[in-house]
């Protein structure tokens, strides 16, 4: 059995890994770290590093980005594989995370659906085809979403702007900027409201025509489901940087 401790274990994705991981034969559920313990779960939960009493044989994180490195630096100190869901990292940071990687393994995905990762190779191959429109990436998410633009909504241009040879510059905020739209630009949208799970949509806007692709998630237990996926793999592999390529390739 691969014991498992869920980082951010009170949150909305941490009770839906709980309420996931039975269906896991593989994993056990040996704990979970968070600053409030609510009573209401059956496992032990620590605020504490300190106070971490079983070594788990592999971390998944979705918490916040300061929560993360907290628990990183346990994993890294006790040599603990880490699964990292949590999103809206700084470039800093994410380089910091890089570099654990080369002392544990650590596997980091902003969106651990089967079907987003599908969905950005489709838009890679779709930039290729459709050069020269316009590109905007639309996301909307539930109001207590803190981060914008998404991590996914990142992930889906980042993997655009790879396969453009990085020759695309991503606006965020055109409420400050009085010009023409860049045509080497990827820009967002970002909507908040209600209790919407995720919603990400890449448009290409041609002179004549716009081609469109879509994904909704209606239940956050898909998200679970990778990232337990993401464990089991992660518990057999040395140090290194792992991501959903793969896992799914």
């Amino acid at each position: 059995m691969i014991k498992v401790l869920i980082n951010g274990c009170n949150g909305r994705m941490g009770q839906v890994l709980v309420n996931e991981i039975d269906r896991f034969p593989e994993l056990l559920l040996v704990g979970g770290f968070d600053i409030h313990d609510e009573g209401k779960n059956t496992f032990p939960v620590y605020s504490k590093i300190e106070d971490i009493k079983e070594k788990p044989d592999v971390i998944i994180d979705f918490s916040i980005p300061v929560s993360t490195f907290n628990i990183l630096n346990y994993a890294v100190n006790q040599k603990v594989p880490v699964v990292i869901a949590t999103t809206g990292f700084t470039k800093e940071q994410l380089e910091e995370i890089k570099v654990a990687s080369t002392l544990i393994p650590i596997f980091q995905s902003s969106n651990m659906s089967f079907d987003i990762n599908l969905m950005k190779k489709i838009v890679a191959e779709v930039a290729k085809k459709l050069q020269g429109t316009d590109i905007e990436i639309i996301e909307t998410h539930h109001n207590r979403k803190v981060d914008a633009p998404s991590g996914t909504a990142i992930l889906l241009a980042d993997a655009i702007n790879e396969v453009m040879d990085e020759k695309l510059v991503y606006n965020f905020n055109r409420h400050d900027v009085h010009a023409k739209r860049n045509p080497n630009e990827i820009g967002f949208s970002s909507v908040r409201g209600g209790n919407i799970v995720g919603e990400h949509s890449v448009c290409f806007f041609g002179e004549h025509e716009t081609f469109e692709i879509k994904h909704t998630s209606y239940s956050r237990n898909v998200f679970a489901e990778g990232a337990l996926k993401a464990a089991i793999f992660l518990a057999k592999q040395k140090s290194g940087y792992y991501c959903m390529d793969d896992l799914v390739s």
